[in-house]
């Protein structure tokens, strides 16, 4: 996978907006951090967004996938999801797994229709306040990738997006140090695991902006970003993908 810096929409957008950010976005994306971007708009503006930054080299992701396609009210399936012009989805999200109870069985299922398709992945993981408090993040992520993923014979683009629940939209990190050693674990953990012994790009989220992503970039195992609400403003988008391009410089 060659993307480093990723929006996740959630359920905003507009038709009208949706052209306001692409305009906005391209008044501050440097040409070197453009195609490590991509954004995942809501399912119905996916076609809008495919279709109005096809000249610029932008990926365009869904925002999760379901395990089939055929009577499935409701749902989008990777087939469709590959036809519409996405390159990768997320599945697993903590909101996914909140509000819709989907638990790892389910997304597990999510990842193997994914793979038959060639549809790329980025699976979302992360652990509540109470685990992290009590110190037990490791334990509560090891069960959450194992379940994932153990004994499939992954894509060599497979990616981890690690997003604390707590720290989503929140404005509360981890310290960059812990985030680095828990992105190093999560490799080393999915290399052991999978029987190709990838090791895979992993992404932090939880209140990721423009302010503190150069200090989150500086770190080794920080391969790039999941951004919520800094990535519905098209300009603060493209500076996070411009501090990234520019990390260790």
């Amino acid at each position: 996978m060659n993307i480093s810096i990723v929006g996740n929409w959630k359920s905003n957008g507009s038709l009208e907006l949706n052209k306001s950010w692409i305009q906005d976005f391209q008044s501050v994306i440097s040409i070197p951090a453009l195609p490590l971007t991509a954004i995942c708009p809501p399912y119905i503006y996916l076609d809008q967004m495919t279709s109005i930054s096809k000249d610029i080299d932008i990926s365009i992701g869904s925002q999760d996938i379901d395990v089939s396609n055929g009577a499935r009210t409701g749902s989008i399936s990777a087939d469709a999801c590959i036809d519409i012009g996405c390159n990768f989805s997320l599945i697993g999200h903590s909101e996914r797994r909140q509000l819709f109870h989907e638990n790892n069985i389910d997304i597990r299922k999510k990842l193997i229709t994914a793979q038959a398709q060639d549809l790329d992945i980025i699976l979302c993981i992360g652990e509540p306040e109470d685990q992290y408090i009590s110190g037990t993040t490791r334990e509560y992520l090891r069960t959450q990738i194992l379940e994932c993923i153990q004994n499939i014979n992954l894509s060599e683009s497979f990616a981890i997006a690690y997003e604390p629940i707590w720290a989503i939209g929140t404005g509360k990190l981890p310290k960059t140090e812990e985030i680095n050693a828990i992105h190093k674990y999560i490799k080393d953990i999915v290399q052991s695991a999978t029987q190709n012994n990838i090791t895979p790009k992993v992404f932090y989220g939880g209140s990721v902006t423009n302010k503190n992503a150069a200090d989150l970039f500086k770190e080794d195992y920080i391969d790039g970003a999941l951004i919520g609400g800094a990535s519905l403003n098209g300009k603060e988008f493209a500076e996070i993908a411009n501090i990234f391009i520019n990390r260790g410089k």
